[in-house]
């Protein structure tokens, strides 16, 4: 019996390991999405079949396993938080993160018009699958999609061009960030484009500046703990109204994602003549609404 219980145990550990680094391979799905503006670790947690167990997992931190650490009970609170899940899945997606970190910088620096014109296909594209999830439109929700769209648009004009790099700043960023990763359709990266961090992120990650990086962290977990659960009961209550304004906001926001601007004020320009680096900053704009439509389309068949 002792031997059966011996030989049983290292496949069962097997078993979790595997477990495990499959986790890990789909949060570097997750974090590649993440990385890029335009497309959602939400949507690609849909099409790897994790986003519910993602969600569990991430209010599995609730006050009842605050109150088990407090008592000093922490084998308790391991067991009531999904701490295993949320481990592997986030190596994978830092793992990604600081892979393509480089190359994006590099990208952004060295071919702006390309790099954002792809950018600009795979947010429009996201507007459109985000709008499809509103159930049926009705005139209220076309007037909180308006007010979105405006207000988005009416923000993205006011803020700086250089944005500060005050550590409160970071913090906020890395707290509304987050709370757009982890909703389908929304993309966090996109969310530190409109913010003017992208670039400041990117930077961090490359150059492995701790404390810019470790504010941005602090900031996501406590957005994490504590938009999370405001999202998702507005979600639950009023999606509809919800999935409109977010609609309008990305719509709005793409003021910012416009590939030509006049250097020195930053305005939108159109290009200033149609040549090869337009038909191909036109051909990148295609390729990223094509390969969000997608992932959208693969997200549906995996639900």
């Amino acid at each position: 019996m002792d031997n059966r219980k011996t030989a049983g145990a290292p496949s069962a550990s097997t078993a979790l390991l595997r477990e495990d680094a499959l986790l890990a391979l789909k949060g570097i799905c997750m974090g590649a999405a993440d990385v890029v503006p335009g497309v959602s670790g939400g949507t690609m947690a849909f099409i790897l079949g994790i986003y519910e167990k993602l969600i569990h997992a991430i209010r599995s931190f609730d006050a009842a396993a605050l109150r088990m650490v407090l008592r000093g009970d922490f084998k308790g609170a391991l067991d009531h938080v999904a701490w295993r899940f949320l481990l592997a899945l986030g190596i994978g997606i830092l793992t990604a993160i600081f892979s393509l970190a480089r190359l994006l910088s590099w990208l952004l620096r060295e071919h702006p018009i390309f790099i954002w014109s792809f950018f600009f296909g795979l947010i429009v594209a996201s507007v459109v699958i985000v709008g499809r999830r509103v159930s049926a439109w009705r005139p209220s929700l076309f007037l909180m999609f308006t007010a979105g769209l405006l207000g988005a648009y009416w923000l993205v004009g006011l803020v700086p061009l250089a944005p500060p790099d005050a550590p409160w700043y970071l913090f906020m960023s890395g707290a509304v960030a987050i709370c757009a990763m982890i909703l389908p359709g929304i993309s966090g990266s996109f969310v530190l484009v409109l913010l003017g961090k992208y670039q400041t992120v990117l930077d961090a990650v490359n150059g492995r500046d701790m404390m810019v990086l470790g504010l941005v962290a602090l900031g996501a977990c406590v957005g994490l703990a504590a938009f999370s659960r405001l999202l998702g009961w507005l979600l639950d209550r009023y999606h509809d109204a919800m999935v409109a304004v977010l609609t309008g906001l990305m719509l709005g926001s793409l003021r910012k994602v416009w590939p030509w601007k006049e250097a020195a004020a930053q305005v939108n320009i159109l290009p200033p003549q149609w040549n090869g680096e337009v038909l191909g900053a036109a051909f990148l704009m295609m390729l990223g609404f094509m390969v969000v439509l997608g992932l959208d389309r693969l997200a549906v068949r995996s639900a």
